[in-house]
């Protein structure tokens, strides 16, 4: 796995997204309270493209701000189909940095 120092940890707030640039991928990062986690995912809704980042988080599912599509942080799921996904990348903290691995 080759991860890469992408935010720190500090700027992730539990129930808010924050958008990341890396590499020319646009994600979006999570901080979960309830498991607690951090979890990055694509930044585009599926749907019409809505910036996930700034969507509204309800326990682990994010709306998209746009049209309300919803998205299970913890698979990257729609909420309404199964068949609607995000890219979701495994993530961790290290010494107060979140790293992600974008091949993952």
């Amino acid at each position: 796995m080759a991860y890469q120092e992408l935010i720190s940890a500090d700027k992730c707030l539990a129930g808010c997204g924050v958008f990341v640039e890396l590499d020319g991928i646009e994600l979006a990062v999570f901080r979960l309270a309830e498991p607690e986690q951090i979890v990055v995912i694509d930044n585009s809704c599926p749907h019409a493209s809505g910036n996930l980042s700034g969507g509204c988080v309800e326990g682990t599912v994010v709306a998209c701000p746009w049209h309300d599509w919803k998205f299970d942080l913890l698979t990257g799921v729609c909420t309404h189909s199964a068949a609607a996904r995000v890219g979701r990348y495994p993530a961790e903290v290290r010494q107060g940095q979140v790293w992600v691995d974008l091949a993952g």
